[in-house]
């Protein structure tokens, strides 16, 4: 366990924050390599197939990753408090919900496939059959993406985040030549890709699980010998489960912005998405430093250290906003040969600027904004944050896409993005400051 209570939380949270954020480009990546193998090697039917299913397997990931969250930052409470007990109980009490949850999911996954591809209107023939083998094989695997969150989020409560991304780069390695070998070797399409996702996630998992039984000791393969604490189950879904909902909200969100963006056509449609999978990298340093920041108060909390709490935030948010600040520069910049990587279109290009010469300068409120929510997590608080991003998203951002794209024209709708944050701050700043968080109890005894 590498505790952050003791130091100065700049190189702390830089040490924390560094392999996090090559953990996070692998996984983009991860997810970059599945699309060109089954783009290029399969077909374009099985890119409709994989791509269709897309908003299921976010909904799942987001469901396990909130849970995971929850685990987190109450790992990170118990160490900073030194009660190494209750660290291993929490991770017997995650490890028991996470194997019960993902039996349940795998069970209601494989009665509902046929209907959820049904709701989302996925075309029927080969684009349905294809679409359906892989769910049903990504069910079938869910052990494993729930056990490699899990267990990503116990390292990080632990603050060990190079272990952590070493596991990942085992599973994205593993992902890329079994893609080869399912796809290229065996001939086995979506089903191959599904697999080779699913195994190499089970192959993390099961080096996680060593590490932590034989490295930190805090796990026992004796499963009869483990405990479950409904205290700390409960707490970790009031922390967790409002980070999950959240996901989920923003994807069906997404949706409903997506329509307006199909309205202008498929050079419109092309330079939004590029200009998305833009975002999303660019946006890889904020949560980098956003999870750095709910360890260190977690651990922080838990030692009683509110002072260092505070010394941790402003630090994180001068080194988020500076980073930020040179990447929104960059990307504005260079914004058409950006594009121009992805599309030589020259529509396409300029309505990816459009979007990304608006959305770029607001960049350094979101990391405020991610950042604030993180702390507020860290210290147990989940109410707000999740009411702060929902009232960004829902109410303000959503609605002044379409107000924007009504008076001004799609040219101006990137602005939607800032206007969400800026409302979202407006809500979080004034209940951080008051210190009402701080009132926040996590659970004394586990039972």
């Amino acid at each position: 366990m590498k505790t952050m209570t003791e130091g100065k939380p700049f190189s702390l949270i830089l040490k924390f924050s560094l392999p996090l954020l090559a953990g996070n480009l692998l996984q983009q990546m991860y997810n970059l390599v599945d699309s060109i193998v089954v783009g290029h090697l399969v077909g374009e039917n099985a890119l409709a197939a994989v791509g269709s299913t897309n908003i299921i397997n976010f909904l799942l990931v987001s469901l396990f990753s909130g849970l995971a969250l929850g685990f987190t930052i109450l790992v990170s409470q118990f160490v900073g408090a030194k009660e190494e007990a209750k660290v291993r109980r929490a991770v017997e009490t995650a490890f028991i919900s996470g194997i019960v949850g993902a039996v349940l999911v795998t069970i209601l996954g494989f009665l509902l496939t046929n209907p959820l591809l049904q709701l989302l209107n996925s075309p029927e023939g080969q684009v349905r059959t294809m679409s359906e083998t892989y769910l049903k094989i990504l069910f079938i695997g869910t052990i494993g993406t729930f056990g490699f969150n899990l267990n990503a989020g116990i390292l990080q409560g632990l603050g060990d985040s190079i272990s952590s991304l070493k596991f990942l780069a085992v599973a994205t390695i593993l992902n890329i030549i079994l893609d080869l070998v399912f796809v290229v070797v065996f001939g086995w399409g979506v089903a191959g890709v599904a697999w080779a996702t699913i195994i190499a996630q089970v192959v993390s998992f099961i080096l996680g699980l060593l590490y932590l039984n034989k490295k930190l000791q805090l796990f026992s393969f004796k499963i009869l010998s483990w405990e479950f604490s409904n205290k700390i189950f409960i707490e970790a879904l009031r922390i967790g489960l409002p980070g999950g909902v959240q996901n989920m909200l923003f994807s069906l969100g997404t949706m409903a912005i997506q329509r307006l963006i199909n309205s202008y056509g498929a050079a419109y449609m092309a330079g939004f998405s590029i200009s998305s999978r833009i975002d999303s990298i660019a946006f890889l340093p904020i949560v980098s430093f956003a999870s750095a920041a709910t360890t260190f108060t977690g651990q922080n909390v838990g030692a009683k250290r509110l002072d260092r709490v505070a010394q941790g935030h402003k630090t994180v948010q001068m080194m988020s906003a500076f980073v930020v600040i040179c990447i929104s520069i960059l990307v504005v910049l260079f914004a058409p040969f950006l594009m121009a990587v992805f599309s030589p279109e020259q529509e396409v290009i300029q309505a990816g600027v459009e979007v990304l010469s608006r959305l770029m300068p607001c960049y350094v409120l979101v990391s405020i904004l991610f950042i604030v929510n993180s702390v507020l997590r860290g210290a147990g608080e989940s109410l707000m944050p999740f009411l702060s991003s929902m009232v960004s998203f829902l109410i303000f951002r959503m609605p002044a896409a379409y107000i924007l794209d009504y008076f001004f024209g799609r040219s101006e709708i990137g602005w939607s993005y800032g206007i969400g944050w800026v409302f979202g701050l407006i809500i979080i700043l004034p209940y951080y400051f008051s210190g009402r968080w701080k009132k926040r109890i996590t659970p004394e005894d586990e039972k």
